[in-house]
């Protein structure tokens, strides 16, 4: 028997309702319970379930519209009147851009088997959509996840215990995770099953994340021995590294030489190779002061009393004077000797007086270390004459207020060295030999 074209949904029977109880089928029925067979094409289904997809698409749409145009907006002025920083890395990032498309998608899954009365085309849009879903879901863990890392960043105990390598293992494990959902999406099978399999490929695995594995092991070693930290100053002149850490990653560690020039090292071989971090200096607030100035052992000589008395008018060599010449007096007078037996008898000379000015000089000074090891020392003789070395620490660590300092020490010792009549080596070039072959 064949059903009138006229049937209206209102008459339909009871039994038709509870053999199809949804409000698709309803609406189907009401259209392709036609006479007309042309009418229960299944290409007019499509179109139909289309047209009804159409509308939950546009439903869809209006959800994304008002979750980026209203709720976005709301969130934003909030975090702008808000004293924290932290809701304003919020809104500068990603994250609302997925989560807007994100609850639209399951909106349109979900739909989807409700929709489509063809099985193999609800499988194809709700795979497309569950992949789709998959991978947002996954940005707006990595937004998260990035947001956190600059949160972090703002704390001092960033410096110290770093935590981008942490971040990068656990995003590889989140990718690798998304992989194989949208995989077991894709072919229809659980995910239990491609996590099982995943045993037999762990050496393939292992030599893929090779550096990954070795740089995760080096990144807890590196924070848990805190060896090294985002700011630190370290060199490794092997990899020509010498300047400051900009970031420990997961396999590589990138370095900002002092030229401006970037090195990329890996995270491991600070594990396997040695460097220098002069993270110890830097955090002690002082810098050490190790430089020598070379004297020409010509120039050396005992003090006579008209360059006695004269060093005796300088402030800082005024009681050292004195009280050597005591000292000299009293052991000369016990020795019996006088003072013009050179040969037996004790006597000042100017290289130790100019050391002993040298040391009371660095003391006097207000920005050397007095707590910290000072000292002039006297190194052997060398082909480049009697090197006086200076080891002090400066009290400003600071590169450029460093090296101020210490080129106005010496700047200061070289002039006054004239006043002892001692004479700085250098070779002779130039003009020094015209000078020495007119003095032959």
């Amino acid at each position: 028997m064949t059903p009138d074209v006229s049937l209206s949904l209102a008459e339909l029977s009871i039994a038709e309702l509870n053999r199809d109880a949804s409000w698709h089928n309803l609406i189907s029925d009401f259209i392709f319970n036609s006479k007309y067979d042309a009418l229960s094409h299944p290409l007019l289904h499509l179109a139909v379930d289309l047209v009804i997809f159409s509308v939950v698409i546009l439903i869809a749409l209006t959800v994304y519209a008002l979750i980026k145009k209203v709720v976005f907006r709301i969130v934003t002025k909030i975090a702008q009147k808000s004293k924290n920083t932290w809701d304003d890395l919020l809104t500068e990032s990603r994250l609302f851009t997925w989560l807007s498309m994100l609850l639209p998608a399951v909106i349109l899954w979900k739909s989807s088997p409700l929709v489509f009365r063809q099985e193999a085309y609800m499988t194809i849009v709700s795979t497309i959509l569950e992949v789709f879903i998959i991978l947002m879901a996954l940005f707006s863990v990595n937004s998260l996840l990035n947001m956190g890392e600059k949160i972090y960043c703002r704390f001092e105990v960033s410096r110290q215990v770093p935590v981008k390598s942490f971040l990068q293992v656990i995003k590889i494990i989140l990718a690798i995770s998304g992989l194989i959902f949208i995989i077991s999406a894709v072919l229809g099978k659980s995910p239990v099953l491609i996590f099982s399999g995943l045993g037999a490929m762990t050496a393939i695995l292992m030599l893929i994340f090779k550096d990954s594995i070795l740089g995760l092991v080096a990144g807890i070693q590196l924070s848990a021995n805190r060896m090294v930290a985002r700011g630190d100053w370290i060199e490794m002149p092997k990899f020509g590294a010498d300047g400051e850490v900009l970031e420990v990653a997961l396999t590589t560690v990138k370095v900002r030489n002092w030229d401006k020039t970037i090195t990329t090292l890996p995270t491991y071989a600070l594990i396997s190779d040695s460097f220098k971090n002069w993270r110890g200096m830097s955090s002690s607030g002082v810098r050490r002061i190790k430089r020598g100035i070379s004297i020409d052992m010509n120039s050396v000589k005992f003090l006579d009393d008209e360059l006695k008395n004269s060093l005796k008018s300088i402030r800082l060599l005024e009681d050292y004077i004195e009280q050597k010449d005591t000292d000299i007096l009293a052991w000369n007078q016990k020795q019996e000797l006088q003072p013009e037996d050179t040969l037996n008898a004790r006597a000042l000379t100017n290289l130790g007086s100019f050391r002993a000015y040298m040391n009371a000089y660095l003391k006097d000074h207000p920005k050397i270390s007095k707590q910290e090891t000072l000292m002039v020392r006297q190194l052997a003789p060398t082909p480049t004459g009697i090197t006086l070395e200076i080891y002090a620490f400066s009290l400003d660590n600071a590169w450029v207020n460093f090296e101020a300092l210490q080129s106005d020490i010496f700047d200061h010792l070289l002039a006054i060295l004239e006043a002892f009549e001692l004479k700085v080596f250098q070779n002779p070039t130039g003009a020094n030999f015209e000078a020495l072959a007119t003095h032959h």
